[in-house]
């Protein structure tokens, strides 16, 4: 007969475990906020290896989906659910990518290598690919190279981090301060870390933030000034101006 509430040793290691494993089978992405440096940033990382992540720009009828509802109300046709998205590169005022971006194993737009105007001219750029059970931020030079398979890809500009080094080009005394988004990865490709500033930031700040807080060799920016996010899991569901690429993280829709 149990006494005094205890519960048998073998229920009790039983009962840690479930315990234990709940967290991992409950949530898909983990959202959390983050200050350094003086600045306060929201974080959003994935594992890459276990999740569904994806990248979006036009329904069937070729119309851009521009906004996270649309996004949302297209996985759920599907059968799916939106548990994260974020702006994901750069594009043109008719929301075309800018440099290099695949689909679902389809190319729609090339690999830019060149240097040229803006953010994302400002050279090393790189590539976020998905590929099987991993995703990759790649320095484009290498990418090409390297030919990597990418289910989904966006290119975009400036490269973060690149080696676990700062690009060249920012500098500590930069008065350039924008609302500013991005992506990092682990260098086996496991842990994917998207972040957002939760205020203007330099390049450099931004940069600081993958290298020495988040820890990862390689990091991309993705935009300034338009960027955000949508993560339920802590009610934000950022609104704003029509997107072009959008990446998300999705599951099967619960019963």
């Amino acid at each position: 007969m149990r006494r005094g509430g205890a519960y048998p040793p073998v229920w009790v290691a039983l009962l840690w475990s479930a315990l234990s494993l709940w967290p991992l089978a409950a949530s898909a992405v983990e959202c959390s906020t983050l200050e350094h440096s003086g600045n306060s940033y929201t974080i959003c990382e994935v594992a890459a290896d276990r999740e569904q992540l994806r990248l979006f720009l036009s329904g069937p009828d070729g119309v851009p989906y521009g906004q996270f509802s649309a996004v949302r109300a297209a996985v759920a046709e599907q059968g799916e659910q939106l548990l994260f998205a974020a702006n994901a590169g750069m594009y043109h005022d008719d929301r075309r990518p800018v440099g290099l971006y695949i689909e679902d194993g389809e190319q729609a737009m090339r690999v830019v290598t060149n240097a040229g105007p803006g953010n994302f001219g400002l050279l090393p750029n790189g590539v976020f690919c998905v590929g099987d059970a991993r995703a990759d931020v790649i320095e484009t030079l290498r990418f090409v190279e390297t030919a990597p398979a990418c289910r989904y890809a966006s290119q975009s500009g400036p490269m973060l981090v690149i080696d676990g080094e700062l690009h060249p080009r920012f500098l500590p005394d930069s008065t350039s301060l924008y609302v500013r988004n991005g992506v990092g990865s682990s260098a086996d490709g496991r842990r994917v870390v998207f972040a957002i500033s939760d205020e203007p930031v330099s390049f450099h700040d931004f940069g600081s933030l993958y290298r020495d807080a988040l820890h990862l060799p390689q990091a991309l920016y993705f935009d300034g000034n338009i960027s955000r996010i949508y993560a339920p899991q802590i009610g934000r569901n950022d609104p704003g101006f029509r997107l072009g690429p959008i990446v998300g993280v999705t599951a099967p829709r619960e019963p």
